[in-house]
């Protein structure tokens, strides 16, 4: 198995996820099943096909997030430090055309999320930043066009 590399935020977070889906959603979802059960004919039951189809996704859920846990390279990004840009780091960017000001974290792909400010490190930006420095200007193909960015901070918490 692939290892990949995730936050100690995003892994316990997986770890929640995948604990309520054991122990709160399964066994709501398997009684829900009962409960549909006891009205008697199946066939026309919309109770029971919805919790079946709900039970079938938790289940899959579950197991995604087992594969997922099993495959975690962990990184505790407190424990990183530098000037340079990689995994864990937070980054605050200018556009150099609107001259706003971004921050992102480049975090897993499985703990990516834009409206976050979490950024996958699969990300055509966060390959662009790997590696560049406080004051490096780069260009980022994004698919809204080409993008120009200058590196204002990059810090480690």
């Amino acid at each position: 198995m692939e290892k990949f590399p995730i936050t100690a935020r995003g892994f316990a977070a997986m770890e929640v996820e995948l604990r309520n889906l054991k122990t709160v959603e399964r066994p709501n979802v398997i009684k829900a099943i009962a409960e549909a059960r006891a009205h008697g004919d199946l066939s026309e039951n919309a109770e029971y096909h919805a919790a079946r189809e709900k039970q079938s996704f938790i289940e899959g859920r579950i197991l995604e997030l087992a594969a997922r846990i099993a495959g975690a390279e962990v990184i505790d990004v407190s424990k990183l430090s530098g000037d340079q840009v990689k995994f864990g780091a937070t980054i605050i960017l200018i556009d150099e055309d609107t001259e706003e000001k971004v921050t992102y974290q480049i975090v897993g792909e499985y703990e990516a999320d834009l409206k976050k400010g979490m950024l996958s490190v699969s990300a055509p930006l966060s390959r662009a930043l790997i590696g560049k420095k406080k004051g490096d200007s780069i260009e980022v193909t994004t698919p809204k066009g080409s993008k120009s960015y200058e590196i204002v901070e990059v810090k480690f918490k």
